[in-house]
């Protein structure tokens, strides 16, 4: 079986610049020896995760495993740090001085526990997956042919360990590898990552394509129509990927062993780039949960009137949105945008997030690099947009000149 490598224990240490949020927590917030703990861990999964996914690496050589991993590390000390926050903030309200237990049993980012096993554990448990599914084939004393393998593959996956695709993306568990493999329940996306690799520790290539609103996974195989053959009411490309093959309203429903080998494979920088996507667009949901139906966009449509109305009364009116679901989705837009730095729209969303957040200054930087790479028509609607953040930042700027005592950033 394939060994996919543990992650080192020790590592050079890179200063990254984390969320705006984050940050300004760590310079303002009350001394406390487990935030600076998760502050370093914060710094060092996002230097890990771009190294994991750097141009300078061949595609091939990336570890979809490893690099979700990281980023979950990341969401997971960025909680973590504001849960210590407020236990700091609680402890001095209450001008407790008793002394803080800093027993954590670990110091850094490899050895940060989450849902009960670091990094390492985690990735020893896809190979644990694969063992058993080499203890299934010899139990059955076959071969290694192709369909035998997936058979076995998908016996595992979903009769064994019990592993289902939600439909509907409400949940962060089913968003992040560590908590799909110990809920079991995951996002299309995420099972297509464990299903891959799962066969990579088998030497058994998979590839995928997004088609629609789905991800599809197969094997490269001469013979394509031997994943269509139907067996016992189901083909072996339908257990696979799901119910969504067999639902008229999907386009995964005209897939055949034909229109296959047409699809685009998907790399790897491209599949982590799908699972920060539904991370985006997950946590912008519930962070604009109280605003129904705001778009990223929205501000973009009505800026004439917002720039008249700051002009007239020296008001601006952002909507009201939760502070650490918008960091969220604010940090996996900043590791998409180092997969894909090019991509305007990207950019763009990143920046309207920015302002979202009140963070102008570093909004219009955003929104400006945005004009550059944006066709003309999308570039004639930023600008006056970007001319209100100027105004909006200067306001702020007046209003912090008596705010200079100190001020208090809530998470």
């Amino acid at each position: 079986m394939k060994n996919r490598g543990m992650v080192p224990t020790t590592a050079k240490k890179t200063r990254l610049c984390i969320s705006p949020m984050a940050s300004s927590a760590v310079a303002e917030s009350p001394s406390s020896s487990r935030a600076d703990l998760y502050k370093k861990v914060l710094e060092a999964a996002r230097d890990k995760f771009t190294q994991e996914i750097s141009f300078q690496s061949k595609d091939k050589d990336i570890s979809l495993a490893k690099a979700l991993l990281y980023v979950a590390a990341e969401d997971e000390a960025f909680l973590a740090f504001n849960r210590e926050i407020d236990v700091c903030s609680l402890h001095n309200e209450r001008r407790d001085t008793s002394s803080f237990s800093d027993g954590q049993g670990w110091d850094s980012l490899e050895g940060m526990p989450m849902a009960g096993k670091n990094i390492n554990e985690w990735l020893v448990e896809l190979d644990t997956i694969a063992k058993e599914v080499e203890a299934e084939l010899v139990s059955r004393d076959i071969g290694c042919h192709l369909t035998e393998v997936l058979n076995a593959v998908n016996k595992v996956l979903f009769e064994l360990r019990g592993f289902k695709r939600s439909p509907v993306i409400v949940d962060s568990k089913c968003s992040y590898l560590h908590t799909v493999l110990s809920s079991r329940c995951s996002s299309a996306i995420l099972l297509s990552v464990i299903y891959i690799e799962v066969c990579r520790g088998l030497n058994l290539t998979i590839v995928g394509s997004r088609v629609g609103e789905e991800f599809l996974i197969w094997p490269p195989t001469g013979n394509p129509e031997e994943l269509f053959k139907v067996t016992c009411g189901h083909s072996l490309f339908g257990v696979v990927n799901g119910k969504c093959v067999d639902d008229p309203r999907s386009k995964a429903s005209d897939i055949n062993s034909h229109s296959l080998l047409g699809l685009d494979i998907a790399t790897n920088r491209d599949i982590i780039g799908i699972a920060l996507a539904n991370l985006i667009r997950l946590y912008w949901k519930r962070a604009s949960r109280s605003n129904h139906g705001l778009m990223l966009t929205s501000p973009l449509r009505s800026v004439d009137k917002s720039v008249e109305k700051l002009k007239n009364d020296g008001s601006s009116e952002t909507p009201l949105l939760r502070p650490q679901e918008l960091s969220l989705a604010i940090m996996a837009s900043e590791r998409l945008l180092i997969l894909q730095p090019h991509n305007w729209c990207l950019r763009r969303d990143y920046g309207m997030m920015l302002y979202y957040k009140k963070e102008y200054e570093p909004a219009v930087q955003e929104l400006s690099i945005c004009m550059a790479f944006a066709p003309e028509e999308e570039a004639q609607v930023l600008e006056p947009f970007v001319e209100k953040l100027h105004l909006m930042r200067l306001e702020a700027t007046w209003k912090s000149l008596g705010q200079k005592g100190g001020r208090l950033t809530i998470l």
